[in-house]
């Protein structure tokens, strides 16, 4: 009887063992890439620094308030486009990494950026998470996506004005089409059902509606109208609607207010409903899982101590959903420049990545309240911020 009890009390400790490793690998994943390039003189000037430094963190989110680097890769990145140039699929299988921006010296010493052509595949399962390979797309890889089944990426390349299709097995990732957009593509975002992706076309002032067929995705040449310069488009399986950044000034403050373009996913053809004043600069975006509540991420002219629209920290813009009506409910002030946003999956915390702070602020999310809670110091400036699904 003895005997008995111990050996189930050894099988009773076994399967809790097991059960906190399965909870372990299955918590929620931060993946933020961080530029060490580019920071900015008090006149707002880039001021650009030797490449080398760069880094991509994974965090563990289990325990949501107190994060924990399981990993610290040597990969470049950039701040140079919207703050979606990294991103995890859906299984938790792989990240991507964009390497968007090739910092040389020219031929007078000085240092100057052009558009790089890389994107590095991080294989999530290892332990820690590993860089497994490195893929040549078209011209400043920018924004990141992937389909629900984590089966179908896509990549937007800026300069190329294309948007790459990559069919997914593992950590090998191969080409399957180059769409031309006819325009500068920055990022995309598929629809909750599957059925189509979103990809913003930055100089033209559109998005780009492109039709998904399992593997197979087509530009119908349908573009929905933004506001100006729209730089960042988000989905999310809790609402119906779409949202953008319609950034307003090339990617930068400019004093005046911009807005949120709304999008209604179930109308046939899909067509802009709404555009929200948000404030000066949007450039992050996220919507809550829950699908009832967004923040819109604005730069307020924090890396502009010269101008008149300074502020030393951006905040972040609440918008409240209610089906398809969207209003800002509020603001909440972060910190130095910020950029990236992300809700965790359940939708109870909110991490935004603040670039001349070189940290996260952390906030937690109560029925529709948005908190600061904290900061995690970081080991560079975050460009760029994405949440795992689960």
């Amino acid at each position: 009887m003895q005997v008995r009890k111990l050996v189930l009390l050894s099988l009773g400790a076994a399967a809790l063992a097991a059960a906190g490793v399965k909870s372990a690998s299955a918590a929620p994943f931060l993946i933020v890439g961080n530029d060490e390039k580019v920071l900015w003189d008090d006149k707002g000037k880039a001021v650009l620094h030797p490449a080398g430094n760069d880094t991509v963190v994974i965090l563990d989110l289990a325990d949501p308030e107190n994060p924990k680097t399981i990993a610290k890769l040597p990969l470049k990145n950039s701040v140079i486009g919207p703050p979606v140039n990294v991103a995890i699929d859906p299984t938790n299988s792989i990240a991507l990494v964009a390497d968007s921006i090739n910092l040389a010296k020219t031929d007078d010493g000085k240092l100057k950026n052009s558009p790089d052509d890389k994107v590095y595949v991080i294989d999530m399962k290892a332990n820690p998470p590993k860089l497994a390979n490195t893929l040549t797309l078209g011209k400043q890889p920018s924004g990141l996506c992937f389909n629900k089944t984590g089966s179908v990426a896509l990549v937007t390349n800026r300069a190329d004005k294309t948007v790459s299709v990559l069919s997914i097995k593992g950590t090998d990732l191969t080409t399957t089409d180059t769409i031309d957009l006819g325009g500068v593509a920055t990022s995309c975002a598929f629809t909750p059902d599957g059925k189509h992706a979103l990809v913003t076309k930055f100089n033209e002032g559109k998005v780009a509606v492109l039709d998904v067929n399992g593997d197979k995705v087509t530009y119908s040449k349908l573009d929905l109208p933004t506001g100006p310069w729209p730089y960042n488009v988000v989905t999310s399986q809790g609402a119906s609607i779409a949202l953008t950044s319609d950034n307003g000034d090339a990617g930068s403050s400019d004093g005046s207010v911009d807005t949120a373009s709304v999008i209604d996913l179930d109308a046939k053809p899909m067509r802009i409903i709404d555009r929200v004043v948000v404030g000066d600069g949007p450039e992050g975006l996220a919507i809550s899982p829950k699908g009832n509540i967004a923040v819109s991420v604005i730069l307020a002219g924090s890396n502009n101590k010269s101008a008149y629209f300074y502020h030393r920290n951006g905040y972040l813009a609440v918008l409240r959903i209610k089906g398809k009506k969207v209003r800002k409910i509020g603001e909440v002030e972060v910190g130095g420049l910020p950029e990236g946003a992300a809700f965790t999956p359940d939708g109870k915390y909110l991490y935004v990545g603040n670039y001349l702070d070189s940290d996260l602020s952390i906030l937690r999310v109560r029925r529709g309240k948005i908190t600061p809670v904290t900061r995690f110091k970081l080991p560079g400036h975050p460009a760029s911020v994405r949440m795992s699904e689960k």
